[in-house]
């Protein structure tokens, strides 16, 4: 049973890393009427869902009790600030690393969604270098931010008792924090324009679930 978890665990890991990736680099071509999504709001989103979701499941292990849960939460996350801090350094460069795959993603020419006209051809060659350097550079630090904030992370569940739920609600924590930042100091001016939810269809919201 324990080695069957394992390979199904892996099977859904490599599906949902493939599927977001494909469909984060879709909806980032996709050309549609009106503002493209800001991806700074699609990260903020993919963060309080990932809290959400945690909660649930925090709910669950406590039994389906409001009160157990509530217990936990302030417990585990209210009454220990100092071990909670510790999340803020993996959570700061988790959410570095998401914004940065779309940049990346909306820099790189990627083959699976290219089916090109002479026209399309044309456009795909006078790619810039200037936009394919970017987009190669951002791949390599989220890459070696990954690393780090993955070694890290792991080192913080095995030196406390905490679940991993509780430690992923206090990274959504810190996260959607340093993701409205974000999206305030790079995307301040179009969100003002046209609203946090602009360029939203369902592609983009299957983005955010696969994140």
């Amino acid at each position: 049973m324990s080695t069957n978890l394992k390979y199904l665990s892996l099977s859904i890991l490599v599906f949902q890393t493939t599927s977001l990736v494909l469909t984060m680099r879709y909806s980032r071509t996709l050309k549609e009427e009106g503002p493209r999504y800001l991806s700074s709001t699609a990260v903020v989103l993919a963060e309080l869902l990932k809290i959400l979701t945690c909660i649930l499941l925090v709910y669950k292990d406590s039994k389906c009790n409001l009160r157990a849960l509530n217990r936990v939460l302030h417990d585990e996350i209210l009454n220990k600030p100092m071990e909670t801090l510790k999340l803020a350094i993996p959570s700061g460069i988790y959410t570095l690393q998401n914004n940065l795959l779309y940049v990346a993603l909306s820099n790189l020419d990627a083959a699976t969604y290219q089916w090109p006209s002479d026209s399309q051809a044309t456009a795909a060659k006078e790619h810039s270098a200037g936009s394919q350097f970017v987009g190669l550079m951002a791949v390599l630090i989220a890459c070696f931010s990954s690393g780090f904030a993955g070694v890290y992370f792991e080192k913080i569940l095995k030196e406390t008792k905490q679940s991993v739920w509780i430690r992923n609600i206090q990274l959504g924590f810190f996260g959607s924090i340093f993701g409205l930042m974000g999206v305030y100091i790079y995307d301040g001016e179009q969100l003002s324009k046209n609203g946090f939810f602009q360029g939203y269809n369902q592609l983009t919201w299957i983005v955010v679930v696969l994140q």
